[in-house]
């Protein structure tokens, strides 16, 4: 049985508050703690490929939507 495209990866999410941005300005901070306009500058001029922008990508789409208190309980449970 294939999974729903529309819920949430659980994975992934956790990712998000475990990955650490390993390069710029913000390196070492958490994906899920980058500041709202760093993600929409990587919007504007282009995520970095590969599994990074996925996440860049993904957290923009949190943000971007009003989402960022969903991965409270997460951090708490998984920092």
């Amino acid at each position: 049985m294939a999974s729903d495209p529309l819920e949430p990866n659980a994975a992934l999410l956790i990712e998000l508050v475990q990955t650490r941005m390993p390069f710029g300005k913000y390196k070492d901070k958490f994906i899920c703690d980058l500041p709202d306009f760093y993600l929409e500058w990587h919007q504007r001029n282009g995520f970095p490929k590969g599994k990074m922008g996925m996440l860049l990508g993904t957290m923009y789409e949190i943000q971007l939507n009003g989402l960022r208190y969903l991965l409270d309980p997460i951090k708490k449970a998984y920092r």
